[in-house]
């Protein structure tokens, strides 16, 4: 039997469904100058390769897919879906753009924003993270029945547990999400720095970024005990991350006592032990070599 990929899991919105028939006004040509970024997005801009793929594309073909937006009350639009397309416009010198236009409610507007973008490919972990809490809370806030972590997921065919770990590591400062980008901090490992309090986030922020080291996930979860605790201090992060620390996580060979018996004497000391087997040890190598 195949097994089915990922994608299978993934449940695409209906052009009804993600541009809501009720509420659309229809496709116009809006100024790019007109159209102002959605308020907090958490989807960052493509990199300089694609963009300039996008730009080249629309000088060549023009925009073949409308970005979506709605009407701001303080004047403009803006934008739901299409923030790289207008950027590309813009550095293509093309002055209008089409855009769809919806007449909807803030929290239908987040919901709309969220599930337009989150398929796009490379997304980031912090991407995911500030995207589902976003969602999260919008759906929450409409009040709709159900498993509200089970919505969230249902773009992309994630399950509950994936969602709220995601939701639970938007709590990291931005500087600590970066490097979770990175790889520099594990994901895990970001979920347990994640409840620490800010202040403690930026001493921890601090010494990785002095350290340059990945952190563990034991010694995440020390800092993340001792932040509850009230008693993480550079002292204990010191501590922590010593060498000592680090030797225990070396690995150990454990003799029971009775394998060593009938080769030492009951006078001998255990650091008397290491040394005669380390030096053993010492002999059979420089002759193997």
């Amino acid at each position: 039997m195949n097994k089915p990929n990922s994608a299978s899991k993934i449940t695409l919105s209906s052009f009804d469904d993600l541009f809501g028939v009720n509420d659309v006004e229809g496709v116009r040509e809006i100024m790019v100058n007109e159209l102002y970024e959605f308020k907090n997005h958490p989807f960052k801009p493509v990199n300089k390769e694609k963009l300039d793929e996008l730009v080249q594309s629309i000088k060549e073909n023009g925009v073949l897919v409308p970005g979506i937006a709605r009407i701001r009350p303080e004047g403009g639009y803006e934008i739901i879906a299409g923030h790289n397309r207008v950027k590309a416009c813009k550095l293509a010198g093309i002055s209008t753009i089409p855009m769809l236009i919806r007449n909807i409610s803030d929290d239908e507007a987040v919901i709309a924003m969220v599930d337009s973008n989150i398929q796009r490919e490379d997304i980031l972990p912090s991407e995911r993270a500030k995207a589902y809490k976003m969602k999260y809370e919008a759906i929450k806030h409409q009040g709709k029945k159900g498993d509200s972590l089970s919505i969230v997921g249902e773009a992309t065919g994630e399950n509950s547990k994936t969602i709220q770990r995601f939701i639970r590591l938007a709590a990291l400062s931005d500087e600590l999400l970066q490097l979770v980008d990175k790889k520099k901090i594990g994901f895990s490992q970001g979920i347990s720095l994640s409840y620490l309090n800010p202040d403690d986030q930026a001493l921890v922020l601090q010494w990785i970024q002095k350290s340059a080291k990945k952190l563990s996930m034991e010694e995440a979860g020390r800092i993340r005990e001792l932040s509850q605790n009230g008693a993480l201090t550079e002292e204990a992060l010191d501590e922590i991350f010593s060498t000592d620390h680090k030797r225990q996580s070396l690995r150990r060979v454990v003799f029971e006592d009775g394998r060593l018996k009938k080769y030492f004497p009951d006078n001998y000391t255990v650091t008397e032990i290491e040394d005669i087997i380390i030096s053993l040890l010492d002999k059979w190598r420089s002759e193997a070599e």
